[in-house]
């Protein structure tokens, strides 16, 4: 591309920070930098043409782990760490709206419900016997017991009759909010440029060279928030884990509400504008699915509609409107990478699928890392 002297003078210039990924964490990271430095050029580069990663391609669940979630976490981290992944994830949550606010988020707090099949007792009876204990854990970051017992009066087949409730956790409509905070950033003087692909980057003096794919240029630093996307930096700690959803045409007289889980959160829906949206089936095939090319599968497919003709609208005619994936970025590890990767390179990568509970969270920490 070649680029004239007003493109460049203009947005390519005396740029002081570039911010990779126009998600939820690159988003609040540049908010954060013109908050912290007023008189500063901040740039953020998108790859796709609208936001890519998982920002705008999530269900929208405002969620902080079901109960089989935090009890398998507690089999890899001590207590004292689920205590703080959870909290951290709360904390998130009412960051992103009081940064925004309820109604621009679409927010709204039905509840979040983890549903257990018939042909899985001893998960189901693990988790009531653990309910007590959980609670009591977990009431120092939510103020009192979180999880109950709660009656299947959405008519789900095939599942326990009672299943167990989150009473804090809620959904949020994402275009809504990736609108808000879009239209935030502008108004704060961030400058975002779409459908530019970042190839590498080198240090120069002072600064560091962005390669994209039709040009180049230097910037005083760079921070790194394409979650997934970012696997090349971090082998080892950070891998792409694909996201599969799809959702229903309008259903009439459609009466679920509120967020739901099923099999320690591989499977997710909820509902939406009378529509069932639902995702997950990495755990059918996890190599398959540690991509980070997105597309659907036919094996994942396949299970997402039984579930929804099996177990969420048994003798409901319903019909497919749209599919697509999303990319998320996990590791050994369910703690964010949050920190300076090389002189003036910083990155704040690695969710977990915790995206919406801990990006705003994790975007002020990535913003933090530049010195005063």
């Amino acid at each position: 591309m070649e680029l004239s002297y007003w493109e460049y003078k203009s947005w390519l210039s005396d740029v002081d920070f570039t911010i990779i990924g126009s998600g939820i964490t690159g988003l609040n990271c540049a908010l954060r930098l013109k908050e912290r430095f007023p008189s500063s050029k901040v740039l953020i580069l998108e790859k796709g043409s609208l936001p890519q990663g998982a920002s705008t391609k999530n269900a929208g669940f405002a969620c902080f782990g079901s109960i089989s979630e935090v009890l398998d976490d507690l089999q890899h981290h001590s207590e004292q760490e689920v205590v703080q992944l959870v909290r951290n994830r709360y904390k998130g949550i009412e960051l992103l709206r009081k940064t925004l606010g309820d109604h621009a988020i679409g927010y709204k707090n039905l509840g979040g419900h983890e549903l257990f099949p018939q042909t899985d007792s001893s998960l189901y009876e693990n988790c009531l016997d653990s309910l007590t204990d959980v609670n009591q854990l977990l009431a120092p970051v939510f103020g009192g017991p979180a999880f109950r017992e709660a009656e299947n009066k959405f008519g789900f087949s095939g599942i326990h009759e009672r299943y167990i409730s989150h009473t804090h956790e809620g959904q949020i409509d994402t275009g809504r909010m990736m609108m808000s905070l879009l239209a935030k950033a502008y108004k704060a003087g961030v400058m975002i440029l779409n459908a530019v692909e970042v190839t590498s980057y080198e240090p120069v003096p002072g600064g560091v060279e962005v390669i994209a794919r039709d040009f180049q240029f230097s910037t005083g630093r760079l921070l790194l928030a394409t979650n997934g996307f970012a696997s090349r930096y971090f082998p080892g700690e950070l891998r792409p884990a694909r996201a599969q959803v799809l959702i229903t045409k309008p259903i009439e007289g459609l009466a679920i509400e509120g967020t739901f889980h099923l099999e320690k959160g591989y499977y997710y829906f909820r509902n939406i504008d009378q529509r069932i949206l639902l995702g997950g089936g990495r755990n059918l095939n996890f190599e398959a699915e540690e991509t980070s090319e997105f597309g659907q599968t036919k094996v994942v497919q396949d299970k997402l509609e039984q579930l929804l003709s099996q177990t969420i609208l048994p003798g409901i005619p319903y019909e497919i409107d749209r599919r697509w994936s999303g990319i998320m970025g996990v590791g050994q590890k369910k703690t964010p990478i949050v920190r300076q990767v090389s002189d003036r390179v910083y990155c704040g990568v690695r969710l977990g699928g915790m995206g919406i509970a801990i990006g705003s969270q994790v975007g002020l920490e990535l913003a933090d890392l530049i010195p005063a």
